[in-house]
């Protein structure tokens, strides 16, 4: 009992450990991802191939198992559209494993698009707004700009959007550890919500 005690005061995610334990897990985790956002941002055309491969390589497997499910999958209702969605899902994992550049391009027209119709929905909300409708409206014509500066500037941000915002999710993970870990180490829960 007295060893059990003592284990749980070093903290070894046992129950009962002393508060602030572990706290350095999550710093190395905070500082590790900091620097791979850094890295993200130093070399977008490798963090770019990265997240392509990546994003492909889940696209491909995840179809293999839809089309298992829908063709072994006995007497429920979504079979075509398992056997459907899975052999997509094959299709554009491959294009982006085999054809990274192909699967960036994709990427980032998706994100184009993206950015393009949230600046329309924010203009029209701002126009509607009875306060902070400036703040809306310019916000909006930001994302606007933003989308018509990546179609400008297609095939180059292609290769290199998806790997700045790798690297922008890097980063923001990585600071948010960091001060979750210094928040532990002074005696504060890791993460905690505010209440």
């Amino acid at each position: 009992m007295a060893q059990f005690g003592a284990s749980s005061e070093r903290g070894f995610g046992i129950p009962g450990a002393a508060t602030g334990a572990g706290w350095g897990w999550i710093m190395a985790y905070g500082v590790v991802s900091v620097l791979l956002g850094v890295a993200a941002f130093v070399w977008p055309f490798a963090a770019t191939y990265a997240a392509t491969m990546v994003i492909g390589t889940l696209l491909f497997v995840s179809g293999v198992f839809s089309i298992a499910a829908g063709l072994f999958g006995q007497g429920h209702e979504g079979r075509i559209y398992a056997v459907l969605f899975g052999v997509l899902s094959v299709i554009v994992g491959a294009v982006m494993v085999f054809e990274p550049a192909t699967g960036a391009l994709s990427l980032t027209l998706m994100v184009t698009v993206w950015l393009l119709v949230r600046g329309v929905l924010e203009v029209v909300l701002g126009f509607r707004m009875r306060r902070r409708r400036g703040l809306m409206i310019a916000l909006g014509v930001v994302n606007i700009l933003l989308a018509g500066f990546i179609l400008a500037t297609v095939p180059w941000s292609a290769l290199t959007l998806p790997g700045f915002i790798l690297g922008v999710s890097f980063l923001v993970g990585g600071v948010t550890a960091i001060t979750a870990a210094s928040d532990h180490r002074k005696g504060a829960d890791a993460f905690a919500m505010p209440g």
